[in-house]
């Protein structure tokens, strides 16, 4: 498939603090005030989504495409997670993921999001509050949750007291911190700084390739299906996107009962070699419907998939994935990189006031920046 981004260009990278750096507020189309007010605005949009019950999620128009996304996280953190495992969750959401990390037997869990609203819900759901019809079985881990612009805040120093951690999983959000390199390179930072040597990040993010390769075939700034669409603004009419200038290119993003949102293109070769210069080598990458392909060929992972439901259960009266749907699929990718270094032959006990196996609203953390 044809890149969507020009790589001859002799841009370099080094150690994070060793040679220049993208002038991210010169050629970034997006400033630091614009930044926070985009970050603002992501974070309003995720807090205002209410918690769905089973019945509402089931009527969604993409319920297929949400448990085909449910798979591959689910695929992701069965293939690197491990018993007993430390797990950093940033950009948490309303915590979706923590059965998942249940099933995985984790030993301890801290989840970050910007989101107020996101955050609460996350706390509701870990206390498997009767409202959301959830099971009333307890998590197996402590947790901690914490209200905070992991994209800007350091959080090195603030959780010094739980790091390192085995695993950090950031899903479908990694590409909020790319609307200028101070951002991106925070959210590297934080990665690198709370990771255990030989620890692993994983995680979801828009294929800005198939994006850019999409927006090259449509007639405008626009492509879409009945689910979907994506917009550019007249800044990129001519479809060209220097490799000088990788960060801040704004787009769009509607995806119906799901996000409708600014989103910023992670050109994913700058990505690759900016988590180099802070220690994060790439294990894998790979295009959803490249995924899908590889690990449904997997019993263990086939058998998940008829659980879940995405491509049918085999009953005749039980949909699957919509073409649409498998649409929106191609336009994501997964990705998996590990921490340079041995690990450590012992793991560091934990402060064990940190964690709490019932959360009270007054124990979520604010931290600003």
């Amino acid at each position: 498939m044809k890149r969507g981004y020009d790589e001859s260009t002799s841009t370099s990278f080094g150690p994070p603090h060793s040679r220049p750096r993208f002038n991210s507020f010169g050629d970034s189309h997006y400033g630091e005030d614009e930044s926070s007010r985009n970050a603002r605005k992501v974070a309003d949009h995720y807090s205002a989504r209410s918690n769905q019950t089973l019945e509402e999620r089931e009527a969604s128009p993409i319920i297929h495409l949400k448990k085909l996304n449910n798979w591959i996280k689910s695929v992701l953190i069965q293939l690197y997670a491990r018993a007993g495992d430390a797990v950093l969750d940033l950009a948490c959401g309303k915590g979706g993921d923590l059965i998942k990390w249940d099933k995985a037997r984790i030993g301890y869990y801290v989840g970050i999001d910007i989101a107020e609203g996101s955050i609460k819900d996350c706390r509701t759901r870990y206390n498997g509050d009767a409202d959301l019809q959830q099971r009333r079985k307890k998590f197996s881990f402590p947790a901690r949750l914490i209200c905070a612009d992991c994209y800007d805040a350091r959080l090195d120093q603030y959780l010094d007291d739980d790091a390192p951690f085995d695993i950090c999983s950031c899903q479908f959000a990694l590409h909020y911190s790319w609307s200028n390199e101070a951002r991106a390179r925070q959210a590297l930072a934080n990665i690198s700084a709370l990771l255990r040597p030989g620890g692993t990040f994983i995680g979801t993010m828009p294929d800005a390739n198939v994006i850019i390769k999409k927006l090259r075939e449509a007639e405008g700034l626009e492509f879409g299906n009945s689910v979907y669409w994506v917009s550019f603004d007249e800044d990129y009419r001519d479809k060209k996107f220097p490799s000088s200038r990788p960060f801040g290119i704004k787009y769009k993003f509607h995806l119906e009962d799901a996000v409708d949102c600014p989103e910023w293109i992670v050109p994913f070769h700058v990505f690759k070699a900016l988590a180099e210069e802070y220690d994060l080598e790439l294990v894998m990458t790979k295009n959803f419907h490249e995924f899908v392909n590889e690990y449904l060929g997997k019993p263990e992972f086939t058998e998940l998939m008829r659980r879940l439901g995405a491509l049918g259960d085999g009953k005749q009266d039980h949909g699957t994935l919509s073409k649409d749907e498998w649409d929106v699929a191609y336009l994501y990718l997964a990705y998996v990189l590990r921490k340079r270094g041995q690990p450590p032959t012992e793991r560091r006990k934990r402060d064990a006031n940190k964690g709490k196996t019932h959360i009270e609203e007054d124990d979520i953390e604010f931290l600003d920046t």
